[in-house]
């Protein structure tokens, strides 16, 4: 589908639309200007013709060149495989434009983000409390990424408003910040009526780094060790989505090694992932030996990557132009000598799990999030597909994988039982798809080419093992950045987690909590 056919999709259920420009630039990407009056219209035809989540909605701030900010929203047209981003400028003296919030959910965090960061304010959008600049240290009026920004300047600080669940028999249990154990801040409040949770507020952003400012002024080369620190366990998917953009905008065609060696590591990163969250859920029903058989399994994954790249965490192995290893002979047989090891590991794991009536009993039925209830908050990845969403890059942009046969995994239920099946799968699904990639694999050929910055805007995206990480990426002529817009799919899942607990108890919360488990850097940025 190109430009006209997106615009005529929107006038079907808009016919007074009308595009100020359009352009694809890239195969897989649209781009349809309107004025702010057409804007919420074409989002609203655009979420309706796609069945797609608001994936993106992010400003820009040029006024200093143009006199204007800028808004975009992304929208996800999986059946052609393409990207949609909607633009409109919005006038420095008057920074605001029309809610999407009400009739798209998954437009409300995104619109919170822009009022607290650029000072645009979404009318109408009923919640414009602060995600990240808690309202306890950081006075109102201070917007970090206008580009005028300097620091935090000084004023009143007020209290942070939680929404309360009243009524007789109805109580609060309020959980961190600071937890015990190893993981970062967040604060979950429940309501609890009796036993059952009737309400779980999440409040994050407790480690908010300025990770998007970070990048401005920097060359593409130099970022991608940034895009690589975002979220530590999804270093390589991360970094691939940012590279993704970046050699978009360079117009570089990559060497199939290039591009079959980048899927060998994705799914690498996948695969201890997943067996990692399994083995946390057995620890979460008290169920310690296979906990401690998955982490085996874990570091088996752990040391194989060192042995080929250098770093258990696959960092440092993705460059513009091409990646920093190749896979040799003598790795290719390490790589499968460990894959069979692993596999045989994790067969002997799923049995131990799937044949305990304890653990099953625990995790069937527990943590359920409907369907519709996964639509309407827009989640995506992992969740999505445990719910019965099917999205998944690999399916809508294949690439290399086109070749593997790539297989979907989906579950209708919802429930971590659902989620743990979907795990399972995709752990299996990932060896499989790495031996495919290392039957084309031939070191003999270049992995890598030259690449040089210029300017350009573009989209880039990978299935990571928690779902779809998206970067887009504007740079000036120098090739250094402007604009650079992260969505880790965190950031649409925490949602999905306080729903799914909900008629749960709060001493299931933990195993719920880890059948999502969800990036705290991720979301916070």
């Amino acid at each position: 589908m190109d430009c006209a056919g997106i615009i005529s999709e929107i006038k079907k259920i808009s016919p007074r639309f009308c595009a100020l420009s359009s352009e694809q630039s890239y195969p897989d990407e649209v781009r349809i200007k309107t004025a702010p009056r057409d804007f919420k219209d074409a989002c609203l035809a655009l979420h309706k013709a796609f069945s797609s989540p608001v994936m993106m909605l992010y400003a820009l701030d040029e006024r200093k060149r143009e006199n204007k900010f800028a808004v975009n929203c992304v929208f996800l047209n999986s059946k052609d495989g393409l990207w949609v981003t909607v633009k409109m400028d919005i006038p420095k003296d008057d920074p605001r434009f029309e809610s999407l919030a009400r009739d798209i959910h998954s437009a409300s965090l995104f619109e919170r983000e822009i009022w607290e960061m650029f000072g645009i304010e979404p009318k109408g959008n009923p919640d414009l409390r602060r995600l990240r600049l808690h309202d306890e240290v950081c006075p109102q009026g201070n917007y970090p990424l206008r580009k005028d920004f300097v620091k935090i300047e000084g004023g009143k600080l007020n209290d942070y408003k939680f929404n309360r669940v009243e009524g007789e028999g109805v109580f609060e249990v309020p959980v961190g910040p600071v937890h015990a154990g190893i993981i970062p801040p967040g604060h979950f409040r429940f309501s609890v009526a009796g036993e059952p949770i009737i309400n779980l507020e999440i409040r994050l952003g407790f480690i908010h780094r300025g990770v998007e400012k970070l990048f401005e002024g920097r060359s593409c080369p130099e970022a991608v060790r940034i895009a690589a620190s975002v979220s530590g366990d999804s270093n390589f998917a991360h970094s691939l989505a940012f590279i993704n953009a970046a050699e978009k905008i360079m117009g570089l065609t990559l060497p199939r090694q290039a591009l079959y060696l980048r899927a060998i590591f994705l799914e690498l990163e996948r695969m201890y992932n997943h067996v990692n969250d399994i083995g946390g859920m057995a620890t979460d029903v008290g169920f310690s030996f296979p906990a401690a058989f998955a982490s085996i399994i874990k570091e088996a994954i752990l040391q194989l990557n060192e042995k080929l790249t250098g770093s258990r965490y696959l960092k440092g192995v993705n460059n513009i132009g091409g990646v920093s290893t190749v896979i040799e002979k003598n790795k290719k047989d390490l790589l499968l000598d460990t894959l069979e090891k692993v596999m045989a590991d994790f067969k002997e794991l799923d049995k131990m799990l799937s044949s305990s009536d304890s653990f099953m009993d625990r995790v069937d039925s527990a943590g359920v999030l409907r369907r519709k209830t996964a639509e309407d908050l827009g989640i995506v990845g992992l969740p999505a597909r445990a719910s019965g969403i099917a999205i998944d890059l690999r399916e809508h942009f294949p690439g290399v994988y086109r070749e593997a046969k790539f297989n979907m995994a989906l579950r209708e239920r919802g429930d971590v039982l659902a989620r743990f099946r979907i795990r399972v799968s995709e752990f299996e699904g990932s060896a499989r798809l790495i031996k495919e990639f290392l039957d084309k694999i031939n070191p003999l050929e270049k992995s890598f080419i030259e690449s040089k910055g210029k300017a350009g805007e573009a989209l880039g995206y990978a299935e990571g093992w928690r779902g779809p990480v998206l970067y887009s990426v504007k740079t000036d002529a120098s090739g250094l950045i402007e604009r650079c817009k992260i969505v880790d799919p965190s950031f649409h899942n925490w949602q999905g987690l306080s729903y799914a607990v909900l008629e749960n108890i709060i001493p299931d919360f933990p195993l719920c909590n880890k059948s999502f488990n969800l990036s705290y850097p991720g979301n916070d940025l």
